[in-house]
Formats: C-alpha cells, structure tokens, sequence
C-alpha cells in the first residue's frame, strides 16, 4: 500500500501478488492448507477429507502450494511407497491472514447477503 495525496491508501496488487494469491486462496487450497494445519496427510487422506475434489484438482492444488513453499512432500520409504504432505513453516504463517478474512466476513456476511439480494432482485 502507497499514500496517495489525499491521505488515503491506494491498494496495489502487482502481478505476482495476483498469481500468488490465486493459488493459495482458491477453493481446494483453503480445504487442503485447513487438512495439513492439522497434521501430515497422505494424498488418499487428503482425498478422503476433501470428497468434492477430484484426483486431478487435488494434485494440481498439491504442485502449486509445494512450487510456493506453502507444502512440503516427503517420500516415504515404505512397500509401497507413499508420499506425505505437511504444511511447511512459511504455510503455517498463513493462518493468521486466512483467519483475519474469515472473521471479516463472518462479521459482515448479513451485509454480504442483503447486497447479493438486493443484486440479484435487478
């Protein structure tokens, strides 16, 4: 955020602040990021906890928050062999600015609805 002249802040979002937040904030990656706060999930875990995911969204969410540095995957040495993910330390810093827009729009989201309402009766 930059002062403009009149005091206020202009709120500017530049192109990979955009594609950042795209691939962390999107449906799948708030249910995945909401599983692993938990603990380490194997990707049939995740799949299980997640039913309306498919395979191939659940695996395209995976590869985007591990490119972020939001997930880790960790091969297990085990017959056969399995992959674990788990929220890594910059993902765990997630969680306050994902809880801070949840509480706003639990505080507003009688006004969110009167707005949808009020746009949808046009």
């Amino acid at each position: 955020m930059t002062d403009t002249a009149d005091g206020n802040a202009e709120l500017t979002i530049s192109a990979p602040h955009r594609e950042l937040l795209d691939q962390v904030l999107d449906k799948w990656s708030l249910q995945v990021l909401n599983e692993l706060c938990e603990h380490p999930c194997r990707f049939n875990d995740l799949r299980r906890a997640i039913p309306a995911v498919t395979q191939k969204s659940l695996t395209a969410t995976l590869r985007k928050l591990e490119r972020n540095g939001i997930v880790e995957r960790t091969v297990l040495s085990t017959r056969p062999v399995a992959v674990e993910y788990r929220i890594s330390l910059l993902g765990k810093t997630l969680r306050a600015p994902v809880d801070v827009l949840l509480a706003w729009a639990t505080t507003h989201m009688d006004e969110i609805d009167r707005a949808r309402d009020r746009f949808d009766a046009l």
